[in-house]
């Protein structure tokens, strides 16, 4: 009986380390945002491959946001303790930190409705994602703070 609870005890604390551990670095997240249809904490990954549109693909569908009504870009970070596997092979891990990226766009659809999604992207998608937003959509990011701003080196 006390093996069972001690099993699943680990089991529950292992499950939520992987959920806190946050994106993959070449992934992204749908966080939340006017999207009901998509569920927040959605992993997929934000393309901005199409000249016309920047696209989120995720395993049930895409959301598409068309640059040219895109109106509001914003940036900031979250720093968050290291919880995943590798903290128990090595606790010291615990004391070091990990940066989350945070991406907020604003757009408004055919009907002028304002729209906002709220995306955590990893490491490796930051730069390009948020330079090719500048580019694409003729508006410059905002940042949350002087630590966001220092993390791209100022774009």
């Amino acid at each position: 009986m006390n093996r069972s609870i001690a099993l699943q005890l680990a089991l529950l604390c292992t499950l939520t380390l992987v959920a806190i551990a946050g994106v993959p670095s070449d992934k992204s997240a749908y966080v939340g945002g006017t999207e009901g249809d998509i569920p927040a904490n959605t992993e997929g990954y934000c393309t901005t491959g199409n000249e016309r549109e920047f696209i989120f693909a995720f395993k049930n569908g895409q959301l598409v946001i068309p640059y040219d009504q895109i109106n509001d870009l914003e940036y900031g970070l979250d720093a968050a303790r290291r919880l995943t596997f590798s903290t128990a092979a090595n606790p010291f891990r615990l004391f070091t930190k990990k940066k989350q990226h945070f991406l907020t766009i604003g757009w408004k659809d055919e009907h002028a409705q304002q729209h906002a999604a709220v995306f955590e992207l990893g490491k490796s998608v930051v730069r390009p994602t948020i330079v090719t937003l500048e580019a694409r959509t003729g508006k410059k990011v905002d940042y949350q703070d002087d630590a966001a701003r220092k993390s791209l080196g100022g774009l």
